[in-house]
């Protein structure tokens, strides 16, 4: 199977091991495969999408677990968990090609590939020790598809203070009690520049502002400071609003 065929699916968040660490211990880390599809195919590409997806599950693939968000600016985001780069493959294409039976899987790709020129691949880290979900972390939590993600960039150089800062941030909000909950992810392999991105899930858009002002106050006014503090430590800025896909996703059964 040709690689520009299957150079498709994959995941989104997980961090790298430094040293000898606990299989138990090892930070969770994220295949993300992104797609820019343009404005006129997205239609196609969603199509497609859900046919493929609709052949995992009749075929119950059980190479590929993957959780899937589309932006407002067009990008769709395939992330999958790994537990090394050894886990980034295209196995479950190949069994899922075997499975369809002849080019009907190519015949998809096919299709696929016309709704976009802009692929990439990259990994990102689950850092649960920024995160703040009281209750468990997932990144699905059950009736909040919609999704705002922060991107925090800033220089290598200066990650210690964003980190320390960040992890103020978190302190407030246990300290308050805050119904704002959020995931941080740092960035990994393939991705350009340093960030945190960090991952609110809400209702949707009016449900999302509503936390956000509510939080605002419950913070009061030691919010404004450490938030501008933090801010004060960053090479830029920038968010991104999206929607979880439940009807792309694909987990296999056991």
């Amino acid at each position: 199977m040709r690689t520009l065929k299957i150079n498709f699916l994959a995941t989104l968040l997980l961090v790298f091991s430094i040293g000898i660490i606990k299989a138990q211990d090892a930070p969770k880390m994220y295949w993300v495969h992104e797609d820019v599809v343009k404005p006129s195919m997205i239609a196609e590409y969603e199509a497609v999408c859900k046919d493929l997806t609709s052949n995992l599950k009749k075929h119950n693939i059980q190479e590929l677990n993957v959780i899937v968000t589309n932006t407002s600016d067009h990008r769709y985001l395939w992330v999958s968990p790994i537990a090394s780069m050894a886990d980034i493959n295209f196995s479950a294409w190949e069994t899922l090609s075997e499975k369809m039976g002849g080019t009907a899987m190519d015949d998809l790709f096919d299709r696929m590939n016309k709704s976009y020129d802009t692929e990439h691949d990259y990994v990102i880290h689950l850092d649960e020790e920024l995160s703040y979900m009281p209750g468990g972390i997932t990144q699905t939590p059950e009736g909040q598809d919609y999704r705002k993600f922060h991107y925090f960039h800033y220089t290598p150089g200066n990650e210690d203070a964003v980190r320390e800062k960040s992890a103020a941030i978190k302190k407030l909000f246990e300290s308050k009690g805050s119904k704002v909950h959020y995931r941080t992810y740092k960035s990994g392999f393939g991705n350009r520049g340093a960030f945190y991105m960090v991952a609110v899930a809400a209702k949707d858009a009016t449900d999302y502002a509503t936390k956000i002002a509510e939080n605002n106050e419950l913070l009061g006014e030691e919010w404004p400071k450490i938030y501008g503090d933090f801010q004060a430590s960053l090479l830029e800025y920038e968010m991104v609003e999206g929607q979880m896909r439940p009807d792309m996703a694909y987990s296999p059964e056991k």
